[in-house]
C-alpha cells in the first residue's frame, strides 16, 4: 500500500515537505555573502528570522553582531545575535523598542561593512517604529482595522509602509552607504519583495496617495494623527530611483511555489498525480472553499481538470471578513466552505494550514477535511453555517477532533491546501 491509502498521513506527509523545503537551515547557507573587510551586522524581522539568525551564526566564518525581532514562540537560541520576542499580528512595545534599535544598527555600518537582513512573513507587524508624530497606539488601531477588513496582504502593508520610520526601503536608506544584502523568505502572493514584510530594504512603488485610498476603500476611519499624516506626505517612501539603495540587493531564499513543488514530488512518490493550481490564490477564505469544491468534484466526477488518484495543490493568502468573535484563522474558514461545498462527497479529503505553524492567532496550523465532515458535524449538532457566520470555525474542527497541530514551524511562505481526489 503507498502512503495515499491513508488519506490523512498522506496529506500531512505533503504538508510536511513544503515546510521542509522552506526551512531556514536548509536555504540560508546557500545564500550567504562573502565576509567583508570590516564588521558584519545580522539585523532582521519575522517569524523565520531567529531560525534564520541560527543558519547565519553556524555557517559564517568571521565574527557577527545583530540583532533580530520574532513572534513570542518562535525564538532559537543564538550565541552572537540577540534575539527579541514580540506580538504578531498586532505590534507591541517590545517590537516597537526592537525596531529602533535595528534602524541604529543599520545607521551604525560603514562603507568596510555589510549589512545582512534577514526577512520573512510577519516581519511588518514585528518591525514597528512609528513616523514623526505618530504613536504605537495609533499603529496598532490601524492594524486591528485592517485585520479586520478583508484587506490583502499588499494592501495592508502598502498602508503600514506608509505610517512608518522604517518599512519600505527606510532601513536600507539609513545603512547607506554600507552594501545591505537581504536574504527574503516569501509569504506573500506573487513574491514581490516590496510586499515581504512590508519591504523595509527595498524601494517602495506605492504612495501616501494609495494608503489614504485603501483605508477609505474598506470604510477605515484612522486616528486623528494617522489621518493628518497620510494627507500631509510629507516624507514619501524611497523609490525605485532612490541612490540610497544602489547598495542594496535583496534576494528570495524560499518561495511558497517551492514548497508546493517539494509536495507534489511526495505526491509523484506515492503514485499520486499533483496538479498545482496556483501560489497566489487570493479571496474571501470560504467563497475559495465553494470555489475548490467545485474543482474536486469536477475531477471526481469527470475526470477534469484531472482524473484521480490526484491531489490540487495551491497556496496564496486568503482572507477573513471579522463579522463574529469566534475563534479561527482562514485555513479553518476555507476548510469549513469546502465542505460546504464537497457536501460529503466521497473519496475527497483535504489539508489547509499557514506553514508557519499558527492558523490566525490560535494553536493550530490547520484543519483536515473528509468525506464524513458533515455527517459528523451534524451528529455532534454542529450548525456550520452558523459557525461560520460569527468565524467560529476553530470550534467546529476542535470539536470533530480533526485539527492539525505543528507547533511553530520557525519558516512561513503562506498558506498550503492539498485536496486529494481518490481513484474509484
Amino acid at each position: 500500500m503507498s502512503r495515499a491509502d491513508e488519506p490523512r498521513a498522506f496529506l500531512r506527509s505533503l504538508l510536511d515537505a513544503a515546510v521542509a523545503a522552506a526551512l531556514p537551515a536548509r536555504v540560508v547557507p546557500p545564500h550567504l555573502p562573502p565576509p567583508p573587510r570590516g564588521r558584519t551586522i545580522v539585523i532582521g524581522a519575522g517569524k523565520a528570522s531567529a531560525a534564520m539568525a541560527r543558519a547565519v551564526e553556524d555557517n559564517w566564518p568571521g565574527p557577527l553582531e545583530g540583532l533580530v525581532v520574532t513572534r513570542s514562540g518562535h525564538g532559537v537560541p543564538c550565541e552572537r545575535i540577540e534575539i527579541v520576542e514580540a506580538s504578531h499580528p498586532v505590534p507591541d512595545a517590545r517590537g516597537h523598542e526592537a525596531a529602533g534599535r535595528i534602524l541604529a544598527l543599520a545607521g551604525s555600518a560603514g562603507p568596510d561593512d555589510l549589512v545582512l537582513c534577514l526577512i520573512s512573513g510577519g516581519g511588518s507587524a514585528l518591525l514597528t517604529l512609528p513616523a514623526d508624530g505618530l504613536t504605537l497606539e495609533d499603529k496598532q488601531a490601524v492594524n486591528r482595522a485592517l485585520l479586520a477588513s478583508g484587506a490583502d496582504i499588499t494592501a495592508m502593508n502598502a498602508v503600514r509602509k506608509h505610517l512608518s520610520a522604517i518599512k519600505g526601503g527606510r532601513l536600507a536608506a539609513a545603512a547607506s552607504p554600507a552594501p545591505m544584502v537581504s536574504l527574503l523568505i516569501s509569504d506573500v502572493p506573487g513574491d514581490d519583495p516590496s510586499v515581504i514584510g512590508s519591504g523595509p530594504t527595498v524601494p517602495d512603488a506605492t504612495t501616501f496617495a494609495d494608503a489614504r485610498g485603501i483605508l477609505a476603500r474598506y470604510g477605515i476611519t484612522p486616528p486623528p494623527a494617522v489621518a493628518a499624516h497620510l494627507a500631509a506626505a510629507a516624507d514619501e517612501t524611497p523609490k525605485p530611483d532612490d541612490p540610497r539603495l544602489a547598495h542594496a540587493v535583496a534576494t528570495i531564499i524560499a518561495s511558497p511555489m517551492a514548497s508546493l513543488e517539494a509536495a507534489a514530488e511526495v505526491a509523484r512518490a506515492a503514485g499520486v498525480t499533483p496538479l498545482i493550481l496556483g501560489d497566489a490564490i487570493e479571496g474571501e477564505a470560504r467563497e475559495v472553499g465553494k470555489a475548490m469544491a467545485g474543482i474536486a468534484l469536477s475531477a471526481l466526477t469527470h475526470g477534469q481538470p484531472i482524473a484521480g488518484p490526484a491531489v490540487l495543490l495551491s497556496g496564496g493568502e486568503t482572507t477573513v471578513t471579522v463579522k463574529g468573535k469566534g475563534r479561527g484563522g482562514r485555513n479553518v474558514e476555507f476548510l469549513a466552505g469546502l465542505a460546504l461545498g464537497l457536501d460529503g462527497a466521497a473519496r475527497i479529503h483535504a489539508l489547509a494550514a499557514d506553514t508557519d505553524g499558527i492558523d490566525g492567532s490560535e494553536d493550530n496550523a490547520g484543519a483536515i477535511v473528509a468525506p464524513d465532515t458533515m455527517a459528523r458535524a451534524r451528529a455532534a449538532g454542529l450548525d456550520i453555517p452558523a459557525l461560520m457566520a460569527v468565524n467560529d470555525c476553530y470550534t467546529l474542527f476542535s470539536a470533530l477532533g480533526d485539527l492539525v497541530v505543528t507547533g511553530p514551524t520557525l519558516t512561513n511562505v503562506n498558506d498550503f491546501r492539498a485536496i486529494l481526489i481518490e481513484s474509484a
